[in-house]
């Protein structure tokens, strides 16, 4: 299963768990490198009502926490947009509904599966797609996400270095632990015992870098 996260931009919420807005935008590059193309989703979605299966609304893709079910899907020249409903008896559905009232859950993911797709330069885009779950989540980007955006938002040097086995300058250490999602005073405090100590610094650091090699994915 596929993941792509867009922003959440709902057109309605009603009192009676009501939901409606856009589940995808086309054109739009996510972190992993992907695009969505227009009409992506019309075969996948009428083989799905032929053969009776609903696209469920899960939150943050986790199976075993269904929150509702989307009722309409259509492709327009935006995006795919949908209408769906809360199932308010579901005490997580609730609180869900009175996170988006409060503006504080920022961001609905689509999970698919790819059926067919074509280069273009560094992206990868999705011509056709079987959509299976539409899930409201805390963030706009999955974990993975994540440590892409981390790879390639201004840190090619730091990445570099640690592919190398090089040490990391204090300054360095703190860029990454930022991008990592540290604030700044926590992003010094780990630069200081990861660099400076308890023990020998040196060996601080190689261990320091062995875990974010090993936290990004990178080959020891």
């Amino acid at each position: 299963m596929e993941h792509s996260d867009f922003a959440l931009e709902l057109k309605a919420l009603t009192d009676d768990g009501t939901v409606e807005g856009y589940a995808a935008i086309f054109g739009n590059v996510d972190n992993g490198g992907d695009k969505i193309a227009p009409g992506a989703f019309v075969g996948g979605m009428t083989k799905a009502r032929q053969s009776g299966r609903s696209i469920k609304m899960l939150w943050n893709h986790d199976p075993y926490q269904p929150i509702g079910v989307w009722e309409d899907l259509a492709e327009d020249a935006k995006g795919l947009w949908g209408k769906g409903r809360l199932v308010l008896d579901v005490p997580k559905a609730r609180e869900i509904h009175a996170l988006m009232k409060a503006h504080v859950i920022s961001g609905l993911s689509i999970g698919y599966r790819t059926r067919e797709a074509e280069p273009d330069g560094n992206v990868r885009v999705i011509k056709k797609a079987d959509l299976f779950e539409i899930s409201p989540v805390t963030f706009p980007m999955n974990e993975r996400a994540r440590i892409s955006a981390v790879k390639s938002d201004g840190m090619d040097d730091v990445v570099n270095k640690l592919r190398a086995g090089d040490r990391l300058t204090e300054r360095e250490f703190e860029l990454m632990a930022k991008g990592l999602g540290l604030s700044n005073s926590q992003a010094e405090r780990a630069a200081r015992i990861h660099l400076k100590g308890p023990g020998e610094p040196a060996e601080a650091a190689k261990d320091g870098a062995a875990f974010m090699r090993a936290f990004l994915g990178l080959s020891a």
